[in-house]
């Protein structure tokens, strides 16, 4: 695999900001791609093969692990399977662009052990406990049952904050999109 591209990752509790943040800095055409992540479950109603997710199924998935396809991977429930496949950090590469990804806090964790200087690692930390539920009750797409095993969750990633490159709390989201922005142009002339 090629060793000469740059990554930015951002990972955060559900609810933080890290996509919405993510989402600016791709609009911002600072020279970043976003990296598809594979995985082994069907796609919901709204989401598109080849741009939401690869969606691979159990047995495809299980054929790329057999032939070390994959970057990193896990299993974050019984048989089902998130991955960055290596051709997708190549083909990023190969367009002389940085990979960023959106990513939940142990994927960024083993993304930054296994890139180390390549890559810049963003935690992105709501203002407080409390204003990340209050997010979590407002976008209305939870049963009570999904927020408390969010919120649960949140307790252990936030104790993670401190082993990524930087923390960037979004209090204000225009404010921390700029930071965010700022960070990523001054890592990626580095």
């Amino acid at each position: 695999m090629n060793e000469s591209g740059k990554c930015i990752i951002f990972s955060a509790p559900s609810g933080a900001g890290k996509t919405t943040i993510v989402h600016a800095l791709l609009d911002a055409n600072i020279g970043l791609e976003f990296s598809i992540s594979a995985c082994s479950r069907a796609p919901r109603s709204n989401e598109t093969d080849g741009k939401d997710y690869y969606f691979l199924g159990l047995e495809g998935f299980k054929q790329k692990l057999d032939e070390d396809a994959f970057f990193e991977w896990q299993e974050v429930y019984t048989d089902n399977f998130y991955g960055t496949l290596k051709s997708e950090i190549e083909r990023i590469w190969s367009h002389n662009k940085t990979v960023i990804f959106d990513v939940d806090v142990i994927g960024g964790l083993n993304l930054k052990r296994m890139l180390g200087d390549q890559a810049l690692a963003i935690f992105v930390q709501p203002p407080s406990y409390e204003e990340l539920e209050n997010r979590l009750r407002y976008r209305s797409t939870e049963t009570e049952d999904k927020i408390q095993q969010r919120m649960k969750k949140a307790h252990q990633e936030l104790a993670s904050a401190k082993e990524f490159d930087i923390i960037l709390v979004n209090d204000q989201l225009d404010q921390a999109i700029a930071k965010a922005k700022d960070m990523v142009i001054s890592f990626i002339k580095q």
